[in-house]
């Protein structure tokens, strides 16, 4: 088996003996896709790589002013926006509500929503602590409890982004580093539990990414890292994959450091 692009291509004997091909993919225009923290960075190039593909989108923020302006970026017939804090799971249910009655189903849910605080763990805040685990950690597990039903009913996909952070623990970086470990072990658990379902769930582990991640500024000199596009071609190679392949944990870096 090789992979160009997002093509998989089979090989088997024909009756007459030569070798012939076959190209197996899975269809995904219009199927329904929910994104959370996906007004900017991340979440935002998966969007814009989804609406490319054919899909119909909601991403969900915190921020209205973020929101909206992430809509004029992909336009507004292409998307829903949704106003959404995943620390609470009655937010996420009413996200879920709003998407099947606009699409009338959800299909792929993108777990994305984090944030990062990194201080020396004697310093490290009690608030600091709460606000990464119950937005990385607990909210990665509202957004699959609230879509669940939904993903059971369309054989749908879920995928988490986590971290290389979520294999390889540094300094600062205590509160980070247990959510991101947190979220690698959820998804793979999660995976067992619900392939009996035809669920497919993977989690994507990027390494250095351009984003507003924590505050950052994106600028030119961010042009080595991982573009959030590329995470967003992933995202869709994921989905066009043969339903008998699951990448259940995909680790990204920069093919070259600063």
């Amino acid at each position: 088996m090789t992979i160009t692009g997002i093509v998989f291509i089979f090989y088997r004997i024909s009756q007459s003996g030569w070798l012939k091909k076959e190209i197996i993919m899975t269809n995904i225009e219009n199927k329904v896709a929910y994104i959370t923290g996906g007004t900017k960075g991340i979440g935002l190039g998966i969007a814009k790589a989804l609406i490319e593909g054919g899909l119909k989108v909601a991403i969900s923020g915190r921020n209205m002013q973020a929101a909206d302006a992430a809509r004029h970026v992909l336009g507004d017939e292409n998307v829903l926006v949704l106003q959404v804090d995943v620390r609470n799971f009655e937010d996420e249910v009413r996200a879920v509500e709003q998407i099947v009655a606009t699409y009338g189903k959800l299909d792929v849910v993108i777990a994305n929503a984090g944030v990062g605080k990194f201080a020396p763990v004697d310093e490290l805040t009690l608030e600091d602590w709460n606000a990464m685990i119950d937005t990385n950690l607990t909210g990665v597990f509202h957004t699959l409890k609230a879509t669940v039903d939904q993903l059971k009913r369309n054989k749908g996909y879920y995928i988490s982004i986590a971290s290389l952070a979520g294999t390889n623990f540094f300094a600062q970086a205590a509160g980070y580093n247990a959510s991101k470990f947190g979220v690698v072990g959820f998804t793979q658990a999660a995976m067992l539990d619900l392939r009996s379902y035809d669920i497919k769930c993977t989690t994507i582990m990027p390494g250095s990414v351009t984003s507003e991640f924590n505050g950052h500024v994106p600028g030119e000199e961010d042009g080595w890292k991982i573009q959030p596009s590329d995470l967003g071609q992933i995202v869709v190679d994921l989905l066009k994959m043969n339903s008998n392949v699951l990448p259940s944990k995909i680790e990204v870096r920069p093919a070259r450091t600063k």
